[in-house]
């Protein structure tokens, strides 16, 4: 008689199963895995060391030490012997925490140039990140609360490439319960951030506060209905990204001193491909972005013209000349 294998626990099988499809058409014969120490990093790792096992990949587990706590070095060392533990290579690297923009934004910038330095030494451009499905929520009501529009309200991608590498989130269809469940059934000890639970920070008031209230009040599953909005939303985002590419070759042109769009292609689109062709414009040729407020200013040169002049933006100026508006540096 066959000894009855033991059965694979939920939470570790539904976080593999994410990471399976996550890595599969990947074709990176050598990922990273950010891990912090945290429940969601740690689950992400001990997935990742028995799928990339399984493939025939070549995994890397990066921790980055933000030096901004006394006990992070150690917190950091012992992360990386966790993922030693899974079978994972793991190092260990100084990210150097800036100023600007306050300390959330801050330590997140340098940890993606940590982290993509720390890529590039191992021969890859691919880094696995453990956000979950809660962390997506979190980044809908910030964008809600910011009024930052279809961007931020898009949440965060699955995958995003950008100059720096290619970022890859196994886990957004992941509950955070799930992640400490795994931990849990794998005998794994995650560390606990205590910044995770510092009401200074606004993502963790969000997190302790305002989700707890929304579930008490509007009943469950908000968390779940904030992430289905944000994959619609970044849906319609690449549609309406596709159309700017198609449309921008046919009404924009260079000029000496910047680029002119046209007054009539722009009046006979909508609104909303209107208004993202201009922020568009601005981002790609001065590196700025523009408010809901400067948007509508300067639609109003085609829609609502009455001779007036130049409009002051972030690293440009723009005015209607006959029938283009034309953007030029400032």
């Amino acid at each position: 008689m066959h000894a009855q294998r033991p059965s694979l626990d939920p939470a570790v099988a539904e976080v593999r199963l994410a990471v399976r499809r996550a890595l599969t058409g990947l074709d990176a014969p050598v990922i990273v895995v950010s891990l912090s120490g945290g429940p969601d990093s740690l689950a992400l790792a001990a997935a990742t060391a028995f799928e990339a096992r399984k493939a025939g990949t070549r995994a890397v587990a990066v921790t980055v030490d933000h030096a901004l706590q006394d006990g992070s070095a150690d917190a950091a060392q012992s992360a990386a012997e966790a993922a030693r533990g899974l079978g994972l290579e793991a190092v260990v690297v100084r990210a150097e925490v800036g100023t600007a923009g306050g300390p959330e934004a801050s330590a997140r910038d340098a940890r993606y140039r940590a982290l993509a330095d720390a890529a590039r030494q191992v021969g890859t451009d691919t880094v696995l990140l453990g956000h979950t499905l809660d962390d997506q929520a979190e980044t809908v009501l910030l964008g809600l609360a910011r009024g930052s529009g279809v961007s931020s309200l898009s949440g965060m991608a699955p995958v995003r490439v950008d100059d720096a590498g290619r970022w890859v989130r196994p886990l957004l269809g992941v509950r955070r319960a799930t992640t400490v469940a795994a931990c849990a059934a794998e005998g794994l000890a995650p560390w606990l951030d205590p910044h995770n639970h510092d009401p200074r920070f606004t993502r963790v008031r969000v997190r302790e506060r305002v989700l707890p209230v929304l579930e008490a009040e509007l009943g469950p599953g908000i968390a779940e209905a904030l992430a289905r909005t944000a994959e619609q939303l970044r849906e319609d985002a690449e549609a309406f990204s596709e159309m700017i590419e198609e449309t921008i070759e046919d009404i924009v042109e260079h000029a000496e001193a910047g680029i002119s769009v046209s007054v009539a292609a722009l009046a006979a689109n909508p609104a909303a491909l209107r208004h993202r062709i201009i922020r568009h414009v601005v981002a790609s040729e001065f590196g700025e972005s523009l408010t809901r407020a400067q948007t509508l200013e300067v639609a109003r040169l085609v829609t609502d013209w009455s001779g007036q002049g130049a409009i002051a933006l972030p690293g440009c100026s723009v005015s209607r000349r006959g029938g283009r508006l034309e953007f030029t540096a400032s």
